[in-house]
């Protein structure tokens, strides 16, 4: 199962890849640079894990495939404009992601500055954009609900808000429920999205109903786990399997769960989540690639 897993990884990847390539195209050579800033970190691979969940959770409750691909692809340039800015020198810092120089280290912060605004907003165009949709009075009530999903996922009561968290940490050390509220919002706050909007393109919108309560607690549950092994990968990792440098959380003195738990601990606490997460699928049938991806997320090396 974990070979088919990651075979389904890999196809998804590649269709996230080629459905991304139709975006930031562009005739104006005086604005070329932003079009290609943006599409530099957009296309720069990734395991496309979010897009991949969007997907899963939409085949799981039966969703529409045009609808969950558009709401990946609109996650998956927040993701990457989250980790532009993340990389900037007032932020993490960061020479290399994903293998490759960050942003700013091509094209100046500045650049990387308005490529992670432009993704940003081109996502909520994404998202809105009904014009190819079938039976569009039903996709309009979806889409904005997915708009309304991702802004509050991604503004300051999700990922913008566990940034500022992050922030205070650096100067100040925080303890251990705010370190969880940080990685609630900063890292589970997108998988969170990335779940729920595949129940969307499903037609599922009301929080109440099982699919979005299960699809949430699976989320917390892969979201934290999926946080603690960065920690311990940061610490611990090779940067020639990440892609990116190690060691950057102890550079910036950054409260991380192994400030308050030992290697192994934070081993058993992850399982923990993840066991959590599976659990919460376990009345619907079909669960078994979703189930299958957590414990591969707990075990990944990069």
């Amino acid at each position: 199962m974990p070979q088919e897993i990651s075979l389904m990884l890999s196809n998804t990847a590649s269709t996230i890849q080629n459905a991304l390539q139709a975006y930031f195209q562009n005739d104006d050579k005086k604005t070329q640079i932003i079009f290609d800033a943006a599409r530099y970190s957009l296309l720069a691979g990734g395991k496309r894990i979010r897009p991949f969940l969007v997907l899963q959770f939409s085949e799981l409750f039966h969703g529409s495939y045009p609808l969950a691909l558009s709401f990946a692809c609109a996650l998956e340039m927040i993701h990457t404009y989250s980790l532009i800015h993340d990389d900037l020198p007032c932020m993490d810092n960061d020479d290399l992601r994903r293998g490759k120089p960050t942003n700013h280290k091509v094209y100046g912060e500045d650049m990387a500055l308005l490529a992670g605004d432009a993704l940003l907003t081109q996502a909520f165009q994404v998202l809105s954009d009904n014009h190819t949709d079938v039976q569009k009075e039903q996709t309009t009530t979806l889409r904005l609900a997915a708009v309304q999903i991702l802004a509050q996922n991604a503004g300051v009561l999700g990922m913008i808000g566990g940034q500022v968290l992050d922030l205070n940490a650096e100067k100040t050390p925080c303890d251990f429920d705010t370190l969880l509220q940080m990685h609630e919002k900063k890292t589970t706050a997108l998988i969170r999205a990335a779940c729920l909007l595949g129940c969307v393109s499903a037609g599922f919108t009301d929080p109440d109903s099982p699919q979005m309560k299960a699809a949430c607690a699976y989320a917390h549950g892969v979201g934290l786990s999926f946080q603690i092994i960065d920690d311990l990968l940061d610490c611990y990792g090779d940067s020639t399997i990440l892609g990116k440098n190690t060691g950057s959380d102890a550079a910036n003195k950054k409260t991380t769960f192994l400030t308050y738990m030992s290697e192994s601990q934070a081993h058993a606490y992850a399982k923990v989540l993840t066991d959590h997460a599976k659990d919460a699928l376990c009345g619907f049938a079909g669960n078994e690639t979703l189930c299958t991806l957590a414990d591969m997320l707990l075990e990944r090396q990069s």
